[in-house]
């Protein structure tokens, strides 16, 4: 009978290749969640208090695209989010056990200070790395198919995006915001796995669930919520900061202070709905699949 050969291990390349295409399906599915996050998180920046609120909840802002703008303002911006996670996820994901192996020094003894500690290194190489396409993305996203007043569109295409904002703001403008998106990264990572371990360990000690599929989509589902609870402030101006134009904020604090002293505490949690809904479907997919890398967002 012939030896059955043994299955050989991936290599660096061909998981970063695979994060990249999986996390761009992703992003395919839930990227109009993402749009709208976008559009109610910036919502209530301009300086008139006076003006209206144009959009409502998640599916009030989807709704509202759709009708005032047409179905294709859902994916504005989806080339760079293309980019972002061909670039982030590539490197986020598939480097994240090669940093695990670094930390523990193949000794195998993996445990939560060292997952955070490993996801936590790969965020922030990967936020260095595809902040550019970040910035890309949420400008698009913020800006409206048809601008209202008078207003000129930004950015035509995504390419002049890029063009545009290193002309005009010099190529550190390409990575506007990307501290306090390395700050969010860190937050996620932390919160995520903690916040699953944790609640997992509480079902399954107070025999409220046994070790199964319902219990890790449970404990995912929880873990998106209270990752989005602690994460939200700092989302919320990493959007506002990285959209901003040249000279309105003379730094994300600045920004942070703006906000708390012009719309109060509740801006930081604005488009809270539409970022856990997007965090807690990447969160269920991941730990339901026994995934060891917390999802790209």
């Amino acid at each position: 009978m012939a030896a059955v050969a043994p299955e050989l291990a991936p290599t660096v390349a061909v998981k970063i290749f695979s994060a990249g295409s999986a996390a761009c399906v992703a992003d395919l599915v839930t990227f109009p969640l993402d749009t709208a996050k976008v559009r109610l998180q910036i919502q209530g920046e301009s300086k008139s208090t006076n003006v209206k609120r144009k959009y409502k909840g998640v599916f009030g802002t989807i709704f509202t695209m759709v009708k005032t703008e047409g179905p294709r303002s859902l994916y504005s911006g989806l080339g760079a989010g293309l980019h972002r996670q061909m670039s982030f996820a590539s490197v986020r994901i598939g480097l994240y056990d090669s940093m695990k192996q670094f930390y523990t020094r193949d000794s195998g003894d993996v445990g939560i200070g060292t997952r955070i500690l490993a996801g936590s290194t790969t965020g922030a190489m990967a936020v260095v790395f595809a902040q550019p396409t970040d910035v890309v993305k949420v400008r698009f996203q913020a800006q409206g198919r048809l601008p209202e007043g008078g207003a000129v569109k930004r950015y035509d295409s995504t390419i002049g995006a890029y063009k545009t904002i290193a002309r005009d703001e010099g190529i550190k403008g390409l990575w506007k915001g990307c501290l306090p998106n390395i700050t969010r990264n860190a937050i996620v990572n932390c919160s995520e796995l903690v916040t699953y371990d944790i609640i997992k360990e509480l079902l399954l000690k107070y025999k409220l669930m046994t070790d199964n599929m319902p219990c890790h989509f449970t404990a995912a589902f929880a873990a998106g919520f209270c990752t989005t609870i602690v994460a939200s402030p700092v989302d919320v101006v990493k959007t506002r900061y990285m959209n901003s134009v040249p000279g309105q904020y003379s730094g994300a604090i600045k920004c942070a202070l703006t906000m708390l002293l012009k719309e109060g505490p509740t801006a930081f949690y604005k488009g809270f709905i539409p970022s856990f809904l997007r965090l807690g479907s990447w969160n269920i997919v991941m730990f339901v699949s026994s995934a060891p890398v917390p999802p790209a967002q």
